[in-house]
């Protein structure tokens, strides 16, 4: 009160100290010292001690105060007025309220699906190349194995013609493995876009961007590949692919998530009351 009256222009706040961040800092060197080296724990526990010798002498016997002098009147910031206008709370449970997470997503057996089926109908895209252009199915097979047998990487054109076993399996294996991941993938992302349309130009457009990566990638990926590709047909398989892949994810059923359910269902406590709800609402 005293200073106070001293000061009437001015407000009487604790004095600013350093002392806690010293004590905080020996206290984290100590438990790095219990990981590492116990010499570290004694440092630690030297600065913490220092801390907070510090730290008591600032409040002890008397605590330590800075007068804070205040603006003029007219240079404060305006008093805030209540404005008239209402919030819309959300309530936990009230669904229609998520935008960037879905409530409702595909499950992702769809996603297994569609990048099977993607698969199927990007490889008749691919052999209808070879057939058309080099009277071989075989021929955009073996060069997709080309990333992984070094002897196809070097093949001439008539040794890409031909059947060969090795490189069917390679490249069965990694076209299969890399479509049903994209077909997840497309199954976790297309129920975040706002509307059918969105799904649809994404499902069209995400294959000419990844095509676009991969032409400015496969020259060092596969250099067989990135010199004897048809980058027409190639781009016409992705958008198969992806047609196709987004086609059957998009069709498939819905599951509902957790994600708009109420904190006390989400952790599997019982709450039939908010489940009844629920439930009737179905």
């Amino acid at each position: 009160m005293a200073e106070r009256e001293e000061h009437p222009d001015h407000v009487i706040l604790p004095a600013p100290t350093i002392w806690p961040f010293v004590s905080a800092f020996g206290i984290t060197l100590i438990c790095a010292g219990l990981v590492t080296h116990p010499a570290l724990s004694v440092v630690g526990l030297v600065v913490a001690l220092a801390g907070a010798v510090g730290w008591f002498r600032n409040v002890l016997p008397v605590e330590q105060h800075e007068a804070v002098r205040l603006r003029a009147p007219e240079e404060r910031a305006r008093p805030i007025t209540m404005s008239p206008r209402t919030i819309a709370y959300l309530h936990p449970g009230v669904a229609g309220h998520r935008v960037r997470i879905p409530a409702e997503i595909h499950p992702y057996s769809s996603g297994v699906k569609g990048g099977i089926v993607g698969a199927v109908a990007m490889a008749i895209v691919a052999c209808l190349y070879g057939f058309i252009a080099y009277r071989s199915i075989w021929y955009p097979i073996n060069l997709l194995a080309a990333v992984a047998l070094p002897s196809l990487a070097e093949a001439d054109v008539a040794q890409l013609a031909a059947f060969n076993g090795a490189g069917f399996i390679v490249a069965l294996i990694s076209h299969g493995l890399i479509s049903v991941l994209v077909g997840v993938l497309f199954a976790v992302l297309l129920p975040m876009l706002p509307s059918r349309r969105a799904a649809f130009w994404s499902s069209f457009i995400s294959p000419l961007l990844w095509s676009a990566l991969i032409w400015a990638t496969l020259r060092l990926i596969n250099p067989a590949l990135n010199a004897r590709i048809d980058w027409l047909w190639f781009i016409a398989s992705q958008i198969a692919f992806g047609m196709t892949t987004g086609y059957v994810v998009h069709h498939s059923k819905m599951v509902e998530t957790m994600q708009s359910w109420p904190l006390v269902a989400r952790a599997g406590i019982a709450a039939p009351g908010v489940m009844h709800e629920r439930g009737e609402k179905r």
